[in-house]
């Protein structure tokens, strides 16, 4: 007796299991590279972005860790005005000493100047010389980074001062020293302490002083103005 096998339903037949081959890495494992991946991404933009901040940021904070701090303080437009008022019937190089911004220079070197700054900040320099190119004064303008207490200011015969109080007394003395005859020197915002100031413009924080050399027996003696001091 021969026994007959019963059809499939459907008359279809059974299709073949698909077997999947077993990963090589592990579900717990891929999550744990990706993990790894994301990770050094952030690291490393956190690092570039640290490194960023401190190239940027430095130049400002160590001038501040000096002896004598010379914050940069932009000029404005009417102390601009005031210095260059100073400067009327004036000729030879002129010197900004902590130009920030090229401010002062730019504006001297369109009244027909050579001019020429010294920064500590690099940021700033880089700037004035766009700047200066940019209002196409370039030729006539020169910007140093510089600490102006290791530069001669000797062949300049007008020379600006930006200071702060405590540098003064020192810049003072430095000037007096190196500076030739007919020179002028015009101070902003803050006043020498001993010289007293042939021109005075402005007033507040605009205010502007000019102290001309003096000369004597042919140059060969320099003397400035000087408030008397009082004894004890």
């Amino acid at each position: 007796m021969r026994i007959q096998k019963a059809p499939s339903l459907g008359g279809m037949s059974e299709a073949p299991q698909s077997e999947t081959p077993p990963s090589d890495v592990p579900m717990g494992s891929e999550d744990g590279l990706r993990r790894r991946s994301w990770g050094l991404l952030i690291t490393g933009g956190v690092g570039g972005t640290l490194v960023a901040l401190y190239a940027v940021v430095t130049p400002f904070i160590m001038p501040a860790l000096r002896k004598v701090c010379l914050p940069f303080v932009p000029a404005s437009s009417t102390q601009i005005e005031n210095v260059l008022k100073m400067l009327q019937n004036r000729s030879g190089c002129l010197v900004d000493i902590g130009s920030g911004d090229g401010r002062i220079v730019i504006a001297a070197a369109k009244r027909g100047f050579k001019a020429v700054g010294y920064e500590l900040n690099p940021w700033l320099v880089w700037y004035s010389r766009y700047r200066a190119w940019r209002d196409g004064v370039h030729q006539n303008t020169k910007f140093y980074i510089s600490d102006l207490w290791k530069v001669s200011f000797s062949h300049y015969t007008n020379v600006v001062v930006f200071g702060v109080p405590q540098m003064m007394p020192q810049l003072e003395k430095k000037l007096e020293e190196e500076l030739k005859c007919n020179a002028r020197i015009i101070a902003c915002r803050f006043p020498f302490p001993c010289w007293i100031p042939d021109h005075t413009i402005g007033e507040g924080i605009d205010t502007v002083w000019a102290y001309d050399l003096k000369t004597s027996n042919g140059c060969e003696t320099k003397c400035l103005k000087m408030t008397p001091r009082t004894e004890f």
